[in-house]
């Protein structure tokens, strides 16, 4: 006992004093939490889960919770998709508006090159006959055309046209409409021969403008013969002469051959009206 009682007599006085303050200390900490508790009503609901959160080492500054979630949010492998909006346009399209008024006509361009030279186009048909001449020259006119090919009377009344041209003198008688135009008025001479068809009538009128002026006439019969008709007429300027078929009951007919003319049709002029 007298050797324990020497050996607690040896620790220095520091040391004791340091112990004692860190004993009033833990005491002091103590009542401080005590207090603080004092009155306060515990709390209701579910237990508050704790968070772990990293701890800062001795080079680092604290990282606050919600830093870090968004850090570890940013960091996901999934991207979040942008939506982007469309608008139709066609909606929002107004009406057609009025059209504006025209503009100044531009600047003419530069002239092209020149082209080929084309094709050479097809023969016209021939002209009417010119005018009349001087009236000191000396006045004619004489024309003899026929037909080759036969004509059957298909209507009441039907023009006889030609298509062989003997003499046409002056072109005073017209190919495409079948009529002599007098251009010297005068004393005519004119003359119509046709060649009758078997068995079918045969009836001609020598026309002058709208008037029938002779006729030529054959009854049906078994032999065909050949017809004529002659007249003069003292025509005007102006004046037309033709020939026409005419139909009745029976059929009407006149024969021609394209070897061979039947249908013939002549007039000249006498005497002019001026002499």
């Amino acid at each position: 006992m007298a050797l324990i009682g020497i050996a607690v007599l040896i620790i220095p006085v520091p040391l004791l004093l340091q112990l004692a303050l860190l004993k009033m200390r833990v005491v002091l900490l103590l009542l401080l939490v005590s207090v603080g508790n004092v009155g306060a009503e515990p709390e209701k609901g579910p237990p508050r889960r704790l968070s772990c959160v990293r701890c800062c080492g001795p080079s680092e500054q604290p990282v606050s919770i919600l830093s870090s979630r968004h850090t570890r949010m940013s960091s996901s492998p999934y991207s979040v998709p942008k939506v982007q909006p469309t608008i139709d346009i066609t909606i929002l399209k107004g009406e057609k508006g009025e059209m504006g008024e025209k503009g100044f006509p531009g600047a003419a361009g530069k002239a092209g090159e020149r082209g080929l030279r084309g094709l050479n186009g097809r023969k016209g048909q021939k002209g009417q006959p010119g005018p009349q001449g001087h009236s000191c020259k000396q006045l004619f006119a004489a024309f003899s055309v026929g037909r080759r090919k036969p004509l059957h009377s298909s209507d009441y009344f039907q023009l006889v046209t030609f298509d062989t041209e003997f003499v046409n003198l002056y072109q005073h008688f017209n190919m495409f409409t079948g009529k002599f135009f007098c251009y010297v008025p005068g004393i005519y001479y004119f003359s119509l021969n046709v060649h009758t068809w078997n068995y079918k009538e045969t009836y001609v009128h020598v026309m002058r403008n709208e008037q029938e002026v002779a006729i030529l006439y054959a009854q049906p019969s078994e032999r065909s013969i050949m017809q004529s008709q002659s007249l003069m007429l003292d025509l005007q300027e102006g004046d037309e002469v033709w020939v026409r078929m005419f139909k009745r009951e029976r059929e009407n007919a006149i024969y021609s051959e394209e070897s061979d003319v039947y249908i013939i049709f002549n007039g000249h002029l006498i005497k002019p009206a001026g002499e």
